[in-house]
């Protein structure tokens, strides 16, 4: 089941995008919800104080109150993991977008064509994810892990260092074992012994992977061009 707010102070602009999700929804033919907001307060107050939880968001930038930037900032904190779109007329805000590490963003003007793929490539997305978990199986135990929640898995010994907001998992196996088993596009080295989701990423400063979590990772020398050119192109296909 996956969940999905939108957030317009227009009523009719609000119904318009709502519809646009249930749409998505049927095609693809995945069970969801779809909650409609017409005041950030209240979309606020559901997520941080009642608890409610969505996995996708479709949030209007200009609007009375707190923008939609600043209600995206205010909302990471309780679902780290949500993925958002923006809807806003004005570009200058998609620069912005890249470090709060918003899905995709929308103009106004074209939202029509526009709004439907980014929802589409979300809850495909969203689906996948729900189905992506990395098993570490031994004689004593059996771990799950969605590979959303996987920060960067690292070289310990013998073992792979599996790093969540969690904690630390190990398995041994080596790095190159668990890349293989991941075999996804969002893992990549950027150092002989560490692998970092970029899903995580914020940027790329002074040699180092900066994550959201506020973590820096050192990329190697012989890896900061490719990790540069991975993220660059990641980001061009998610923003």
């Amino acid at each position: 089941m996956l969940y999905i707010a939108v957030c317009d102070d227009e009523e009719a602009v609000a119904a318009a995008n709502a519809a646009a999700a249930e749409e998505v929804l049927g095609k693809c033919g995945l069970p969801g919800r779809v909650v409609t907001y017409t005041d950030s307060r209240n979309l606020l107050y559901d997520i941080t104080e009642d608890g409610f939880h969505f996995d996708l968001i479709l949030l209007d930038i200009e609007m009375p109150g707190s923008t939609g930037m600043e209600l995206a900032a205010k909302l990471e904190p309780a679902l780290p993991d949500v993925k958002i779109i923006f809807i806003t007329s004005h570009i200058e805000y998609a620069i912005d977008a890249f470090e709060l590490s918003i899905f995709r963003y929308v103009p106004k003007q074209e939202r029509g064509r526009r709004l439907y793929a980014a929802i589409e490539d979300a809850v495909k997305l969203l689906a996948i994810e729900d189905g992506r978990i990395y098993t570490i199986q031994t004689n004593s135990r059996i771990e799950k892990i969605p590979y959303r929640e996987i920060l960067y898995i690292e070289r310990d010994g013998k073992n792979a260092a599996i790093v969540t907001a969690g904690g630390t998992s190990k398995v041994r196996k080596s790095l190159q074992q668990v890349y293989d088993e991941l075999a996804s596009e969002e893992f990549l080295y950027i150092d002989r012994g560490c692998i970092v989701n970029l899903i995580h990423v914020l940027q790329v400063k002074d040699g180092m992977a900066v994550l959201k979590e506020e973590t820096a990772l050192p990329i190697s020398r012989s890896h900061l061009k490719e990790v540069k050119e991975r993220i660059n192109t990641y980001w061009g296909e998610h923003i």
